[in-house]
């Protein structure tokens, strides 16, 4: 098993890729804290967790609490005795409006979700992880902070934060023994997204001409499946990654290919 013993928190535990990676983590052996608003929902993914045989905590959490983001990680760590891991996937998207019309004044909302809520949560597990020396934070990205896509302003720039804070974090929180890397995803193929297909259809367009003008930017053809994205994500928690740190890795079917 690929986080066969390890303790990994994510957060941002909603329909989208969320659910995903916490349900595969656990079938990969890791014991998972689950953290996100909707505690009713995080119960019902803890239950279907622990119904395949896996283990989990689930706690209502907001990123942009700080004392909220600390119980997280102190509960975890109490129930399973380390935190080896963190995935930082909440998010806020934000309005969906173009640069030219945004609003300025609500950018600090989605800043305070997507960049400083990952943050606050790498800051609530250090101390256990300075204790083990050693651990791995994931913190989840977008393509559209390389990749520009009409509405996604606000979420790409706090996101483009995200990208130098991991940096940032790779550097300092390194002499802990902590591995930071990032994760920039491009189109996932979960809920989210067929809920925007759905949508598309629902005010007259035809399903394939939508799915096609995604897939026809994607080199693999296909909309990423979410249980693959989730696992590239899950791959910075692995063993695998044990000296891969500050690293950026490109989840997209080759949509955006960073330069060489």
């Amino acid at each position: 098993m690929l986080l066969k013993d390890k303790v990994v928190i994510i957060s941002g535990v909603g329909p989208g890729m969320g659910q995903s990676m916490a349900k595969i983590a656990a079938s990969e052996g890791a014991r998972v804290g689950l953290g996100a608003r909707n505690q009713d929902y995080l119960d019902q993914i803890k239950s279907e967790i622990e119904s395949a045989g896996g283990q989990a905590i689930a706690l209502s959490t907001d990123v942009t609490q700080a004392d909220q983001c600390a119980r997280l990680a102190e509960d975890v760590h109490k129930e399973f005795g380390r935190i080896d891991g963190l995935v930082n996937s909440a998010y806020s998207h934000g309005s969906w409006a173009t640069s030219d019309v945004a609003d300025p004044d609500e950018w600090a909302a989605v800043y305070d979700v997507n960049c400083t809520g990952a943050l606050r949560m790498g800051q609530a597990v250090l101390p256990m992880m300075k204790s083990q020396k050693s651990g791995a934070i994931v913190n989840v990205s977008t393509m559209a902070t390389v990749n520009p896509f009409p509405g996604e302003v606000a979420y790409a720039a706090s996101k483009g934060g995200l990208s130098v804070l991991t940096k940032h974090m790779a550097q300092d929180f390194g002499a802990y023994g902590v591995r930071v890397n990032a994760c920039r995803m491009g189109w996932i193929g979960g809920a989210p997204v067929y809920s925007y297909i759905d949508a598309q259809v629902a005010s007259g367009r035809d399903r394939d001409e939508v799915v096609g003008e995604i897939t026809g930017r994607i080199p693999l053809g296909i909309i990423p499946p979410e249980e693959d994205c989730a696992k590239a994500v899950l791959y910075f928690v692995s063993d695998y990654a044990n000296v891969v740190s500050g690293a950026t890795l490109d989840v997209n079917g080759g949509q955006y290919m960073a330069p060489g």
